[in-house]
């Protein structure tokens, strides 16, 4: 049996086959608290908030119990079938404040993922490949959102926002491990996307830049920095960070180190070497004249800056000599 978060809320029977979908937006809601939670009490007080926050029915503790009942009549047909573990049997618990769901954290896809993540994680540096690998298949656990359609209260909300920003970063190690394997030609597609999808993530963009810049794609490259800094500014009002700009710079001055694919090891001395592409005269030209562009834009904004200041300050003298003007006059 395993209980699945990482898209619609189900159990699975993996001997079977059989998928469990509860029916209803509560009961899906209550499924999901009770995995995100297993192991752990969940007071009845908290999942009455969960399922139905600031308008509880008249008699909430009544529903709660009836909700659960059900849920357990839903579950007994796959416990009843597994007679290798009857001691297991019921999966939820009547605990002093509420309930707990009898479960390990193993019998859940999120469990699964998160160790698929991690061993992807350790492997990045010595091994990107098999990192690519082992990240792929942590990602293709995913049938959607993160408890699609079971997010009533903070406690999936939460969870649903925490693995989000987990399949987030695992992205992001998948595609930097395409990079270190010279595939930056296979992903330059999958990377616009991401940015567009994910617009205030900036890690999506230095792939990005990275990956069309060993396509032999400079201009592109650095086109994809100014409408980086061009969303940031519109969604959160700040500048690209450190990182970003200056792997902008790096770009614009042709840093051989960008060039090269990283990795530890040796290459098989029995198959031809890659060289990136170099970009091309109009490529180059171009990209110099974005960077002039750019300075002169960050040059006239600071003028523009300096002539405010000097109005504002105008504005105010001028305020106060009529003021002065005024008081003499009376």
């Amino acid at each position: 049996m395993r209980f699945c978060i990482l898209g619609l809320v189900e159990v699975q029977d993996e001997r079977s086959g059989l998928r469990v979908l509860p029916t209803g937006a509560k009961q899906r809601a209550l499924l999901a608290a009770l995995v995100v939670k297993a192991g752990h009490e969940i007071s009845a007080r908290r999942l009455i908030d969960e399922l139905w926050g600031g308008h509880p029915p008249a008699n909430a503790a009544n529903a709660l119990q009836i909700h659960v009942a059900r849920l357990r009549r839903l579950l007994s047909g796959p416990a009843e079938r597994d007679a290798d573990q009857p001691e297991r049997r019921p999966w939820i618990e009547t605990t002093g404040h509420g309930y707990a769901l009898r479960l390990s954290p193993a019998e859940t896809d999120a469990a699964r993922f998160q160790h698929l993540t991690d061993q992807g994680r350790r492997a990045l540096l010595h091994d990107p490949g098999q990192a690519g690998e082992l990240l792929g298949q942590a990602l293709s656990l995913w049938r959607g959102p993160a408890l699609q359609g079971s997010v009533l209260g903070d406690i999936c909300a939460d969870e649903a926002t925490r693995l989000d920003e987990h399949r987030l970063a695992a992205l992001e190690m998948r595609y930097d491990a395409y990079l270190r394997t010279g595939r930056h030609g296979e992903i330059t597609g999958e990377l616009v996307d991401l940015t567009l999808q994910h617009p205030t993530r900036e890690r999506f963009y230095d792939l990005l830049m990275v990956a069309l810049y060993r396509c032999g794609r400079q201009a592109e490259a650095l086109a994809v920095y100014e409408r980086a800094r061009t969303r940031m500014r519109h969604e959160l009002g700040v500048e690209p960070g450190p990182a970003l700009r200056e792997l902008m710079r790096r770009i614009l001055h042709h840093d051989p180190a960008l060039a090269r694919t990283p990795g530890p090891r040796p290459a098989d001395p029995s198959q031809p070497r890659a060289t990136p592409a170099p970009a091309d005269d109009a490529a180059l030209s171009l990209g110099d004249e974005m960077a002039r562009l750019h300075r002169r834009i960050e040059r006239l904004q600071r003028e523009q800056d300096q002539l405010l200041r000097c109005f504002r300050e105008l504005t105010a003298s001028a305020a106060q000599r009529d003021m002065s003007v005024n008081w003499e006059g009376s």
